[in-house]
């Protein structure tokens, strides 16, 4: 069945790329401290599996440096892809330096050190140039036993982590993540390092590829706001309005879960309860388990009836402003999921595995939870909702609207914006929807290489009422042009939409426009299916300035009359202002994205489910690029001996051929050098020889290379046998006959190194 499935995909994959240009392909820039094309398979193989067309590339060998600072390199001319960097400390040093026993000079110490300031500085000095998002991994070292070598390179890796964290398009993978996640039995490839500085294990570059691709994946995903869960055999074990509040349980499975979504809500995520169940029953399970990690404040909203979830969905999307395409929804019961696949297929349906010791493992590799940076507003997400809805009560005990915004004591800050502030604003770039005049996506890097050049300034709204602080709410991106102020990019949360704040900022652009001697503040209006709120807020203000371009609209307004602009005294009761915003078709649902056939939820739960581990990933791969023995001038004769089926089992494996005859050529059936080197390692462990690459040319099919690795073991053989008989005799001699014969070696020793 799996097998089946990944077929599939590769066929739509190719038929998908027939019609896609090579324009359309991103840049993936790879530079790295070692030889790393080996990762190239395993990270084409998640980019087919990820609908990421894309075209990899490596940088010269081991020129991390220079392609950081040189602008005309592979990487800094990667204008719209992803660049990926990977680092092995010990590759800063030379062999000699790197060693153990040499390591612990302060002077080598110091190079290490200050070759990793240096990359830092590198790196911000790249990401000063270009926008393009850089994923640095550092990659493990040698393995060594000394515990201090160990806390060197620990420190290291803090250093890193800490630098990195405040230059924003740069995300970093630590050796712990990477070990943690996709851990492999073996990293470490001691005879590819010494034959090409290949010095990791194929398990290895496929754990490294996988955990590159949640990167690349996050970065070109929107992300997920909401958690929505289920209770009886999802939050905790039981049928709370059978066993009763006492009879449930909240250990094991159940414990980790509940954890797992504490961290998911301190990482900004929103956590609701769907559940059929009578409320009160739910709420004891609150009240007598004081012990759960998750708590009743935790919870933004719910929805504990016996209507169908998808209908209680739809109506947390309502309450919260937030479209279906944000939401998650996990559940034990494959028929609810279905339910909710049939009627809100925006919505990602999580089905948990049967086994119930296997969810732990399950969460962790479902990528939707996955955040690449977390910011101080994310910290606050669900205190900023949960005052929103006392917000939403407050205003449907007031009479008209007028009474409730004057009531609200709302504070309207709108400045230019600070540095601390890139990472906010490019997160409402990125997941604003509704209130979007263009929809303009950029990253906190391009925001501020835009602002520091000058080719756009930005405003901050700051907005603060009677209930709380929202925070930073709103982004206005804008550029002067002779008479007319031209707005790039205009926002603002769905948190505070309807209480005249989108007024106020359109109006200090007018003041703006009017202090510059401008006359005009020209608004471009693009729809995307999701933003008919801005329309109707432009219609209201600007209707008889508007101008239509296809599918695009232009508002050019007078700056005198956009100074005036200020939100309408309503006068109707709240019921009237229900049917205007009933009208705005709100929140507007984006239709599901398809995927090799696959729907979002299909091919998240299929990767969580199918392609945990690397030995399941690496099988996978193999199906998909597998490929028949070519057509060669000699016929197919099978392996005979059990030293012949060692040597074609690797190269089968290597090769990604399902069968190799005794006297193919292997440089014939598709053998290159970077794959010669890693099957020669394996040949190296497999039989205990010192072997290279010049044995492979010698002797270049496995008959061949069987009767050369005879050979060397029946010498290996020999010479142990002599080496014991000498022991034997040396065994033997007296005291006197020994001293005797360690003064001839030494006086050989002396003659030879005289010669």
């Amino acid at each position: 069945m799996k097998k089946q499935k990944i077929e599939i995909s590769r066929k739509q994959s190719n038929k998908l790329g027939l019609s896609k240009t090579q324009d359309q392909h991103q840049k993936i820039a790879i530079t790295a401290t070692f030889t790393a094309e080996p990762i190239e398979a395993p990270l084409e193989f998640w980019m087919q599996q990820l609908d990421i067309p894309c075209r990899i590339n490596f940088a010269p060998y081991s020129q991390v440096f220079q392609q950081l600072l040189d602008p005309t390199s592979l990487v800094s001319t990667n204008k719209n892809g992803i660049n990926i960097i990977l680092v092995r400390f010990e590759d800063w040093l030379q062999k000699k330096e790197a060693s153990t026993e040499n390591f612990f000079t302060s002077e080598i110490q110091k190079k290490l050190k200050d070759n990793v300031k240096n990359f830092i500085t590198a790196l911000k000095s790249s990401k000063e140039r270009k926008s393009t998002p850089h994923i640095v991994s550092i990659c493990p070292a040698s393995p060594v036993t000394d515990p201090d070598l160990i806390e060197l390179h620990k420190q290291m890796e803090d250093l890193l982590s800490t630098e990195l964290d405040a230059i924003s398009g740069v995300y970093l993978v630590t050796v712990t993540e990477l070990l943690t996640t996709y851990p492999v039995k073996e990293y470490y490839d001691p005879h590819g390092d010494k034959i090409g500085h290949i010095p990791y294990t194929p398990a290895f570059f496929t754990s490294l590829a996988t955990m590159l691709a949640r990167k690349i994946y996050n970065i070109k995903s929107t992300s997920y706001k909401v958690i929505v869960l289920d209770c009886d055999y999802t939050l905790w074990k039981g049928v709370c309005g059978e066993d009763g509040p006492l009879g449930i349980e909240v250990d094991g499975p159940w414990k980790i879960l509940q954890e797992f979504i504490l961290k998911q809500h301190d990482s900004g995520m929103l956590i609701c309860i769907c559940s059929k169940n009578n409320e009160e029953d739910v709420v004891e399970v609150f009240k007598h388990h004081i012990e759960m990690p998750l708590k009743r404040d935790h919870i933004v909203a719910w929805r504990i009836n016996w209507n169908p979830k998808s209908e209680n969905i739809k109506s947390l999307a309502e309450e919260l402003k937030l479209g279906l395409d944000s939401f998650i929804f996990i559940d034990d019961n494959p028929v609810e999921c279905a339910e909710i696949q049939a009627n809100c297929p925006e919505v990602l349906a999580i089905l948990l595995p049967n086994q119930v010791n296997n969810i732990p493992g399950f969460l962790a590799h479902m990528w939707a939870f996955d955040h690449l940076k977390i910011t101080e507003e994310d910290h606050r997400r669900t205190t900023l909702y949960q005052q929103n809805i006392k917000r939403e009560r407050f205003r449907q005990e007031s009479l008209t609207l007028a009474d409730f915004l004057q009531n609200l004591e709302l504070e309207v800050k709108i400045s230019e914006m600070k540095q601390q502030q890139i990472p906010r604003v490019a997160q409402l770039i990125q997941r604003t929807n509704q209130f979007n005049f263009t929809n303009i996506r950029r990253s906190e890097a391009e925001i501020q290489n835009l602002c520091q050049s000058d080719k756009l300034e930005c405003l901050v709204t700051i907005v603060s009422d009677r209930f709380g602080d929202y925070g930073l709410v709103g982004v206005i991106l804008f550029k002067t042009n002779f008479e007319v102020i031209e707005i790039d990019t205009c926002l603002l949360s769905c948190r505070v939409l309807g209480k005249g704040i989108e007024h106020r900022m359109l109006a200090k652009l007018g003041e703006i426009a009017e202090e510059r001697g401008l006359k005009y503040v020209e608004v471009c209006y693009v729809p995307s299916g999701k933003n008919q709120p801005a329309i109707n807020f432009l219609h209201e203000v600007g209707s008889k300035y508007k101008k239509q371009n296809d599918n695009e609209f232009l508002f050019r307004l007078p700056s005198e009359y956009a100074t005036k602009i200020i939100h309408a005294k309503q006068t109707e009761t709240q019921k009237q202002h229900d049917k205007i915003e009933k009208k705005m078709n709100f929140p507007q649902i984006s239709k599901e994205k398809i995927i090799f056939g696959q729907t979002r939820t299909e091919r998240m739960n299929y990767i969580a489910t199918n392609l945990f581990s690397v030995e399941s990933i690496q099988k996978a791969i193999k199906s998909l690029y597998c490929k028949q023995r070519p057509d060669l001038p000699n016929e197919y004769v099978a392996p005979n001996s059990e030293l012949e089926q060692s040597i074609a089992s690797v190269w089968q494996r290597g090769l990604c051929v399902e069968k190799v005859g005794i006297h193919d050529n292997f440089f014939e059936i598709g053998g290159q050098s970077l794959t010669a080197i890693q099957i020669v390692s394996q040949l190296c462990e497999i039989f205990s020889l010192e072997l290279s690459m010049h044995n492979l040319f010698e002797a270049p099919t496995v008959f061949e290379f069987a009767e050369y690795v005879r050979i060397n073991q029946e010498q290996e053989n020999g010479n142990i046998e002599k080496i014991k008989r000498m022991l034997k005799k040396i065994d033997q001699l007296n005291d006197k006959e020994a001293k005797m014969l360690l003064t001839k070696m030494k006086n050989i020793s002396k003659k030879l190194a005289v010669k």
